[in-house]
């Protein structure tokens, strides 16, 4: 038997009006601080985001921004 390795896809998740919007990865060397910022000049609403993950899932590594305004609790 031989071992497969992939790399697995980095994807960025934020939610928007209750949908979910996935975001590609802008570029692998940029950590996930980069990628957020890069995403702020299209979704403003991530500015006051934090990061969740990496977690994996369906064979991609998926990074959540979670955006605190707007949220009760």
């Amino acid at each position: 038997i031989m071992l497969q390795t992939s790399q697995l896809e980095r994807i960025f998740i934020h939610k928007e009006n209750g949908q979910e919007v996935r975001l590609t990865d802008p570029g692998e060397r940029m950590n996930p601080d980069t990628v957020l910022n890069f995403y702020i000049a299209t979704y403003p609403i991530l500015t006051n985001a934090r990061i969740v993950g990496p977690e994996i899932k369906n064979d991609e590594i998926q990074y959540r921004f979670e955006s605190t305004m707007g949220t009760k609790g």
